[in-house]
């Protein structure tokens, strides 16, 4: 009965993981309508939602704020090129999309889907590395595009995984209430395996309870 009313077990636990979880998508929801700052918002949701969520330490909202500030720096000329990137690819499709139909033209659509998986793979990199280490732009973008091209298949998972989630999200709405941070979670599950290779100090941080 105790277990009951314990903030650090059951319920309470669960309770205040959904707190984090909504708390943390509204959160960056806000800071990414000025549209420049969805990188660093994103970076700080990165963090937030590994630290926190994943290896249940206090203080998300703290943790999420202190990461926003730290890497508006870096994250704003960042987001402004994986702006025009991803403007360039969605423009590319929608003409490839409606184009008239033949056996060429699918054959060149699909060869366009496979295109997109660089530029894709790369932006999906680039503010989970941003909120997880420290790098000036050039250096983000070049470690970005070596890991989306040395673990491809993790990269084709994520960029599918993140279209759909986006995909969703714009098309209902009401699903903003957690998708920014559910996502997050899932790619994580991705990315930290794939971090931890390159920086083994990141194992040691202690995990939360199971």
């Amino acid at each position: 009965m105790g277990d009951l009313f314990n903030p650090e077990k059951g319920l309470w636990r669960w309770l205040g993981t959904l707190v984090d979880v909504c708390g943390l998508s509204l959160l960056w929801t806000a800071l990414c309508l000025p549209v420049v700052t969805i990188g660093p918002a994103t970076a700080a949701l990165y963090l937030a939602v590994v630290k926190c969520v994943r290896k249940r330490e206090g203080g998300a909202f703290k943790t999420y704020l202190r990461s926003f500030r730290e890497n508006l720096r870096v994250g704003i000329p960042a987001t402004l090129i994986a702006l025009v990137a991803v403007a360039l690819v969605v423009n590319g499709y929608l003409i490839m999309a409606s184009s008239q139909r033949s056996n060429m033209a699918f054959i060149m659509l699909a060869a366009y889907y496979v295109f997109m998986l660089v530029p894709l793979g790369i932006t999906c990199y680039l503010f989970p590395l941003l909120g997880r280490f420290t790098f000036g732009v050039r250096g983000l973008f070049r470690t970005a595009f070596q890991l989306s091209m040395r673990h491809l298949p993790s990269t084709v998972v994520v960029v599918l995984l993140t279209v759909q989630m986006v995909s969703v999200t714009i098309r209902y709405w009401v699903p903003v209430l957690f998708t920014p941070a559910v996502t997050i979670l899932l790619v994580s599950l991705f990315f930290e395996r794939i971090f931890v290779r390159y920086a083994p100090e990141l194992a040691e941080e202690a995990p939360g309870e199971e």
